[in-house]
């Protein structure tokens, strides 16, 4: 039964460029559309440029240009970089537009009839020198939760609370550096602390299946208890200047970015609807039968999952089917760095000529549905590139169609339908389905591989360069490489989603219409010609992957000196200096930088077996489950405090990037954690724990 679904990732700020890390989003979202558009669903795909704030303001004020301009040549680099990713968007617009303002005056009035919008007079911080109001993220300090430093203005990067600017410690303008001051002014509220809307979100967060599970247990600490009102209402103005939309009937007030950025996808169908001939309402309106997915970053579930389903529901509009949430990238174990080289550019790795697809199949075969990160390790995306899609994929159509071309003038034969690597192929086709379908791209992409394996090992064993040097065995010959090309075909078809091009490429080389997944079940029959054989794709050369490294990199140099400043802007700027300087707090040694501490891969470990090890006074050998990371074994120091039966079952943290060690008593393959006194010795050795609900294999930050 076709379904209709309407599917879109998360809009990027028209104020930078699109990075590896945005890819991982836009990449996961595509595989799993083309793989519905396969299955033959009605299937849209819709995105745009978050184009309002502060943000695009300033910086088309600090170029001399209109905000509109900026937008406007920024949306034409994300569409080049989309596009040079294969990224598929049946639309990809702006928020700037007047499909999206209609929608969001619209969904304004609404909320305004229903009684949960309401206007109060607040104290907002406001920069003397540059003479605006704030918003939220250009306002640091201190979270008034947790202590940590350099927090913007709504939530903290470190402890994920949300709370207002006015909460901040110690604040200071990103702007200018100046220290802030409080000024009245009236803004807009929607009522998110309602009862409608608290009781219509504790139900719907809790729905089965339209979160993820780390998720929905995320959203229920915002929430708190039944009883409890911890969500509070939302700002969703901003005073001028401002770019955005202006909001009706209020002059020099404008809609918070986060207001309309989502209502964006709303602007974007819409503008798709009027090009397409579709129903807007068959998708958006509040009887709607079609499915509605929202791709995320974990990093604005907030805005998804609370703030954006409560708008769409009091205003009379369907709320998503579900909404998935992804981890961050990281880069050989840390986070990225333009100092190391490892913030990398979209447009530079295609400037540096790498491949696409090895990123695609890279990111796919890293893939899963949790919200872990995934972390980019470059000599192993040379090496999995390299063997898996070149060493074994390819090679199986390289391997057979120069024979068929040369000898047998392009012309198949009849397949054998009941070798075991076809036999396999059939017998998996709906389990990869299942694993595209629940997003587990990871698990898709082991079992083509192991396909693949059985397809190699075939071609291997008919040897068919051996074949060709013996004229009469021509018939085997023809025989053993159409086999080997029907299982190329039914491999590609299981690749496309993940590899459109190479797919396309493969189309061509066979000589048949574009793959959909039922193709799947089916051969080529005997007398299909194909075409010539043209190499698929090239091995990554480790050279290009450190010329790309090196094109990132950021010059370390000294920095340039700062522009003349009047002395009033200098006494503010070294005021705000001396405010960041004082949050930093005396220290306890020496400091590390963030980037330091990333490389270390912190990770939850369950100790599945513990016992002495013979002829060792203090170690016990742990051996440790990490989850996705595997099994590992771990000699530790600690059997002066503990008794090795007791810790089976515990969980604990180790380091799983730690070289392994040989030791005398076997492989150490990490290190587990634990506090002691200053000498390390018993009784003062406690292993770490975590709290219950933790996983094996979940990542420490």
């Amino acid at each position: 039964m076709s379904r209709k679904i309407l599917v879109t990732s998360a809009l990027p700020y028209a104020n930078g460029a699109i990075h590896l890390g945005h890819l991982v989003e836009y990449i996961q979202t595509d595989i799993w559309v083309r793989f519905q558009k396969m299955r033959g669903h009605q299937c849209w795909y819709v995105c745009a440029d978050d184009t309002h704030g502060t943000p695009v303001m300033l910086r088309a004020q600090a170029e001399g240009i209109t905000p509109e301009t900026l937008i406007e040549r920024v949306h034409g680099e994300h569409t080049r970089d989309f596009a040079g990713f294969h990224v598929g968007f049946d639309n990809y617009y702006t928020t700037h537009s007047e499909e999206t303002r209609a929608c969001a005056n619209e969904i304004y009035a609404r909320l305004k009839a229903a009684g949960l919008i309401e206007t109060r007079i607040v104290e907002q911080y406001y920069d003397p020198l540059k003479q605006m109001f704030l918003p939220d993220r250009y306002i640091k300090g201190e979270c008034p939760k947790c202590g940590a430093s350099d927090q913007y203005g709504d939530n903290c990067e470190s402890c994920g609370s949300a709370y207002t600017a006015n909460e901040l410690k110690n604040p200071y303008s990103v702007v200018s550096g100046a220290k802030p001051e409080l000024r009245q002014s009236e803004h807009f509220f929607f009522r998110l602390s309602d009862r409608r809307c608290q009781g219509f979100l504790r139900r719907w967060t809790q729905g089965e299946g339209r979160l993820q599970n780390e998720a929905a247990n995320k959203l229920q600490e915002w929430l708190g208890e039944v009883g409890e009102n911890k969500l509070t209402d939302w700002d969703i103005s901003r005073e001028a200047p401002y770019f955005g939309f202006e909001i009706p009937d209020a002059p020099g007030k404008y809609f918070y970015v986060w207001l309309d950025a989502p209502i964006g996808y709303m602007g974007a169908f819409m503008n798709l609807c009027h090009r397409e001939g579709l129903d807007f309402d068959e998708y958006w309106g509040a009887d709607s039968s079609a499915e509605l997915y929202h791709f995320i970053g974990k990093d604005i579930l907030y805005f998804h999952a609370l703030f954006w389903p409560a708008e769409l529901q009091h205003a009379g509009y369907r709320t998503p089917s579900k909404v998935f949430a992804h981890g961050f990238l990281t880069v050989d174990g840390a986070k990225m760095s333009k100092s190391r080289g490892t913030f990398i550019t979209a447009e530079s790795y295609l400037a540096q000529g790498l491949d696409p697809e090895w990123l695609r199949y890279y990111y796919a075969a890293k893939l899963s549905s949790s919200m872990e990160d995934i972390d980019l390790n470059l000599d192993d995306f040379i090496a999995r590139v390299n063997a898996d899609l070149v060493g074994k994929f390819v090679n199986i159509a390289s391997r057979a169609a120069g024979f068929i071309s040369r000898r047998f003038a392009g012309q198949l034969c009849t397949c054998d339908e009941s070798l075991p690597a076809i036999q396999a192929s059939r017998d998996r086709r709906a389990l990869i389905a299942d694993h595209y379908e629940a997003r587990e791209f990871s698990k898709a992409i082991r079992e083509i591989m192991a396909l693949t394996d059985l397809a190699n090992q075939y071609v291997d064993s008919v040897k068919p360069w051996e074949l060709a040097r013996q004229p009469d065995r021509e018939h085997e010959l023809q025989a053993a490489c159409s086999n080997a090309l029907n299982l190329f075909r039914l491999l590609a078809i299981l690749l496309k989603p993940v590899l459109p091009a190479l797919a396309a490429k493969a189309e061509g080389f066979l000589n048949v219409a574009p793959f959909v997944w039922e193709d799947g079940g089916s051969v080529l029959a005997a007398g299909h010609a194909i075409n010539a054989y043209q190499h698929l794709l090239t091995r990554v050369d480790k050279k290009q992957v450190d010329r790309l490294v090196e094109a990132n990199r950021e010059s370390l140099g000294a920095p340039p000196p700062p522009a003349p400043q009047h002395h009033a802007e200098q006494q503010e700027k070294a005021a705000a200096v001396a405010v960041a300087q004082a949050a930093v707090g005396a220290g306890g040694g020496p400091h590390i930088s963030i980037d330091q501490f990333l490389t270390i891969d912190l990770r939850i470990a369950r100790i599945a077996e513990a016992t002495p090890v013979e002829g060792a006074d203090k170690l016990i050998r742990l051996l440790l489950d990490v989850g996705p990371l595997g099994s590992r074994q771990v000699f530790a120091g600690i059997k002066a405090a503990y008794e090795p039966s007791a810790l089976v079952g515990r969980l604990t943290v180790m380091v799983a990037n730690l070289a392994p060690r040989k030791m005398k008593f076997g492989m150490s393959e990490g290190m587990v954690l634990a506090a002691s006194d200053a000498d390390g010795q018993a009784p003062g050795i406690f292993l770490l724990s975590a709290d219950a609900g933790a996983e094996a294999g979940m990542r420490v930050k």
